[in-house]
This record gives structure tokens, C-alpha cells and sequence, in this order.
């Protein structure tokens, strides 16, 4: 039986794996992304994270694609009870102005819905802080949605503690619906944007943490071992900076605790975030339906404290 973790308080649950939606739309279509989701669901997985601005920074692209990709999968299955849809605004400039302007909000939701052939998003993220637009309004938007019954429950992503804090206390004393979950940046190789404040406050707040990038865009799969490697993917330029001794160091402890365990480096690196304190699932993307298998078997994976040990101390120096 998969084990099923709370979001914190919010009332979802997931397995300690959520699929990455950027992918879809862009270095995946047609049948074989319609093939890798119905492998998720088979295999015991429920959330799929997706944004709005997903994938603009194609070119020829607006934003969006993931989400209409997702639509018409949805559509083609024919049914939404077993899927949760997590989705984000604040990245993607158009109707109502850009980041979290109160009728940005508002209209990014409507095309979100719209894209996704949804009456209903389960989980929305302001995908990034607007320093610009006040607190309360931000708050108040995005509880308009929810009293609407457009969004059940709300996240925050690229938050800093202090600002994130200032939301939920805002919401307490106003009386409104209050971000619940957290998506933070955290892997074995970039820690300091979640540890610290930001990981006590969710702790202390009982929040749902669901980290991106937990395979480092594919670093700690442990196919790039060189720069002859970094023309495997088209995230070579972002890999070529854990090249250096720490991410070769992180590299050989996992090589150790994958022989003492038989998992997969990217098995590994997705069982240690999990397993990290307040965090309920890492996000993690795949182009093929072997390759989510693979993720998949991190859900089972369940490192020794020795073995947690071995990583931070490669990690950490």
C-alpha cells in the first residue's frame, strides 16, 4: 500500500512523489505524454504541477501549453476524482496586468480553467512574492476564488520566510483563506533556500512542503559526470556549474548508497528529499515512460539514517 502523506493541513494527500507538468507541451506530446500520466495514476501517483507560464521561454510559445496539454489529457481519460491539478500564477504577464495584481489573479485563473477543461483547481500557487501589490489584496483575490469554488486550497512558491509569514499572519487576522502549501527550490546540491527560516516556518505553521528541481535538472540522475555529458539534455548550460567538487563528491555518495541499496541515483536523490524534515513530496518531471517508472520507485525507497548521513556530508562540504 503507497504510503499517503498529508499536505499539511490542507486536507490533500499525495505519495512522496509529485510529476512535474513543465515537460508537457514542450520536450513532450502526442501519445507518449498522454502515456507517461497514465502511468503516474497506475502507479499510485495523484498530483501533477503545473503553471501557467509553462512553457513560455519556448520560442513560438505563450505560456499555457503544459496546462491545455493537461486539459486534453483529462478529457481524453474522462474522469478527474483520482488526479489532483496543481497549477501557479504570478509569472506570466497578460489580461489584468502581471505577477499578483488582483485582476491578474482573477483572469490567469479563469484561462488556467479554461486551458485545463476544469471547473476547479485543487491547488494554486502564487508562483512568485509581488513586492508591488499590498498583502491584503493579493489575499483578498485569491480568496474571491475560493469562496467561488475556482481553487480548494492555496500555496505559495519562491517565498521568503519573512514574507511568507506576513501572508499567513495577514490571512489569520483578516480572516481569510491562507496559503497551505509551500514550493521551495531543494536538492542535494542548492539546500539554503529551504533550510533555515524557511523550513522552520513551514514546520512551525504546518505547512505542506512540496520541493522543484529534486533531481538538480537532472544532475543527480548521474548521467552528467563531465562537459562531454552536458549535450544530453537541454539543460547542459544550467548543469555545467555542479561540475565542480561538490557535485562530483555528492555524485560518489550516491554511487555509495546505491550500492548498498540497489535504487537509482535519481531514486536516491528523490528518497533523500523526501525524507527531509517538513517536506511531504519532492516534484519530479519525465520524458518517457521507463524513465517514470524509475521516479516512481522512489516512493518506495526508504533511506537508512547511515545512508542520509553519508549524502549530507557530501552535501554539505
Amino acid at each position: 500500500m503507497t504510503e499517503m502523506r498529508a499536505l499539511g493541513t490542507s486536507g490533500l494527500t499525495t505519495p512522496k512523489l509529485v510529476l512535474g507538468g513543465n515537460v508537457f507541451g514542450w520536450t513532450v506530446s502526442g501519445s507518449e505524454g498522454f502515456a507517461i500520466l497514465d502511468a503516474f495514476v497506475a502507479r499510485g501517483g495523484t498530483m501533477i504541477d503545473t503553471a501557467d507560464v509553462y512553457s513560455a521561454w519556448i520560442p513560438g510559445h505563450r505560456g499555457g501549453e503544459s496546462e491545455r496539454y493537461l486539459g486534453e489529457w483529462l478529457a481524453r481519460r474522462g474522469r478527474r476524482d483520482d488526479v489532483l491539478i496543481a497549477t501557479k500564477v504570478g509569472m506570466l504577464p497578460g489580461e489584468g496586468g502581471d505577477k499578483l495584481e488582483p485582476a491578474r489573479i482573477a483572469a490567469a485563473c479563469d484561462a488556467s480553467l479554461k486551458r485545463l477543461g476544469a471547473d476547479y483547481i485543487d491547488l494554486y500557487y502564487a508562483h512568485q512574492d509581488d513586492p508591488d501589490t499590498p498583502i491584503d489584496d493579493v489575499l483578498e483575490a485569491f480568496g474571491r476564488l475560493v469562496e467561488a469554488g475556482k481553487v480548494r486550497v492555496l500555496g505559495a512558491s519562491n517565498f521568503s520566510a519573512e514574507r511568507l509569514g506576513r501572508a499567513i499572519d495577514a490571512s489569520v487576522q483578516r480572516g481569510l483563506p491562507a496559503y497551505q502549501v509551500l514550493q521551495p527550490e531543494l536538492n542535494l546540491i542548492n539546500r539554503d533556500r529551504f533550510e533555515g527560516d524557511l523550513q522552520a516556518l513551514a514546520i512551525d505553521r504546518k505547512l505542506g512542503v512540496l520541493p522543484y528541481f529534486g533531481l538538480a535538472s537532472g544532475f543527480l540522475t548521474g548521467k552528467y559526470r563531465s562537459k562531454a555529458d552536458l549535450s544530453k539534455s537541454v539543460r547542459g548550460t544550467r548543469i555545467e556549474g555542479y561540475l565542480d567538487a561538490q557535485g562530483l563528491g555528492i555524485l560518489a555518495a550516491m554511487d555509495q548508497v546505491a550500492v548498498e541499496t540497489g535504487a537509482t541515483l535519481a531514486q536516491i536523490a528523490l528518497a533523500w528529499n523526501a525524507a527531509q524534515p517538513g517536506v511531504t513530496a519532492p516534484i519530479a518531471s519525465a520524458t518517457s515512460v521507463k524513465q517514470l517508472e524509475e521516479l516512481m520507485g522512489a516512493i518506495d525507497l526508504e533511506l537508512s539514517q547511515a545512508q542520509l548521513a553519508t549524502l549530507d556530508e557530501a552535501s554539505l562540504n
